[in-house]
């Protein structure tokens, strides 16, 4: 009797005498390194690692100041590693540790979901958009320390922003919601229920052209919001040496209402020349701790900064490409730039007259002028000296002026 083989018995093997099926292998990751940093992504950069970092080393010296606080001194003014990434194409990130100044805080931390550069998406803690010079990295100022208008502006708070540029490049534009900051200051969670609506619009007129105008960009920025509780303090405003001039008393005034920002603003870069100018007003309502009067109070302040490489290098907004990075044996030093700058601040008389500020300590106006010479041996590395002069009006005992503020700063700078 023949024997009966079933279907498929041939293929009735044991597994493991199957053959194996090969998956296919994971592309190499890319690991790369150069002025811009270390980076590690996927091959096709959908996937994507950049570690960077910025620390600036400070000294400071005030001739002739009788300020408690206005200390000659050596100290680490930012010292920050600095993580930006790309994870599933659409989505970056950034975060910032900052451990300047003795100090561990969070400077950034946000994702942006993009689609292409017309529309983007933000959340997180970073800088509202609002001022020209303030939206400026910290690397690429041309001097030290930001001028007075920063004072009254927001310098980082947590919140979402719609932002992009549209028509090549010639409109961008930003708009968010905010917990909402006091002027010059940074927050990492909200004190009250209300939030700050912040919007700026830049153009860049003559961008497509081939005028002289082409780098010219102006615009506005501006936010409005309601901000009050004893818990909303107010920051004090400081001179370029961060030396505090004005400041509420603050055991006895608290924010009681809406606040709200305005900025003009412009920026033009053409050949080595660079100009930053830039006016805010920042109107507040406040209110006198446990009583029932309230003010509201306007603060102005106002600056220009003009740059211009002596080596014909090209001025920008962001990082200055060397065109002859150093190298003494090629006869080659780097490049060289000049700066001057003037700014000015004016507080609302009423915050004297209605018991808000001290006019025996805080200063009513100050201006301010002063000079910088900057060298870049090369993209990564600047080194800086600067001296800025202030004058003021009031801030002194028996209704004198504060005496003249002096600050020399000298800044080593290594960023990549």
């Amino acid at each position: 009797m023949g024997s009966v083989v079933s279907a498929g018995a041939a293929d009735d093997k044991p597994k493991e005498d199957q053959p194996k099926e090969e998956k296919p292998k994971a592309a190499p990751a890319v690991v790369t390194a150069g002025s811009d940093g270390f980076v590690i992504q996927s091959e096709n950069g959908e996937y994507r690692l950049q570690l960077r970092g910025l620390v600036q080393l400070d000294a400071r010296f005030y001739p002739g100041s009788d300020q408690p606080l206005a200390i000659d001194n050596f100290l680490v003014r930012r010292a920050r590693p600095i993580f930006v990434g790309t994870v599933g194409r659409y989505f970056d990130f950034n975060f910032t540790p900052d451990f300047g100044g003795g100090n561990a805080v969070i400077q950034d931390f946000y994702v942006n979901a993009k689609s292409g550069p017309k529309l983007q998406f933000r959340a997180g803690k970073f800088k509202p958009p609002i001022g020209v010079e303030h939206l400026q990295g910290d690397a690429y100022l041309a001097f030290p320390e930001r001028s007075f208008p920063a004072s009254l502006e927001p310098n980082r708070d947590v919140g979402v922003q719609l932002h992009g540029e549209v028509v090549g490049g010639v409109v961008t534009y930003a708009a968010g919601v905010f917990d909402g900051t006091p002027d010059g200051a940074s927050v990492d969670q909200d004190v009250n229920d209300s939030k700050d609506a912040v919007g700026r619009l830049f153009l860049f007129p003559f961008k497509k052209g081939t005028s002289a105008l082409k780098g010219l960009g102006l615009g506005v920025s501006g936010s409005t919001g309601k901000q009050s509780g004893a818990l909303a303090v107010l920051a004090p405003y400081r001179t370029a040496g961060q030396v505090i001039f004005y400041n509420y008393i603050a055991t006895a005034v608290n924010p009681a209402g809406t606040r709200s920002r305005v900025s003009p603003e412009l920026s033009y870069f053409g050949g080595p020349f660079g100009l930053l100018a830039e006016y805010v007003q920042s109107k507040g309502r406040l209110q006198k701790t446990g009583t029932a009067q309230f003010a509201e109070l306007t603060n102005e302040a106002w600056q220009a900064t003009g740059t211009f490489f002596l080596t014909g290098d090209k001025a920008a907004y962001g990082a200055v490409n060397v065109k002859k990075p150093l190298d003494p044996s090629k006869g080659q030093w780097g490049a060289l730039q000049i700066a001057a700058r003037v700014n000015g601040f004016k507080a609302d008389p009423a915050s004297f007259t209605g018991g808000y500020a001290d006019a025996s300590k805080s200063a009513e106006k100050a201006t301010a002028w002063g000079a910088a010479l900057n060298w870049f041996p090369n993209k990564n590395f600047k080194q800086s000296v600067s001296y800025e002069h202030t004058t003021f009006e009031g801030g002194a005992p028996k209704g004198g002026d504060r005496k003249a503020d002096n600050t020399l700063i000298l800044r080593t700078e290594f960023g990549f």
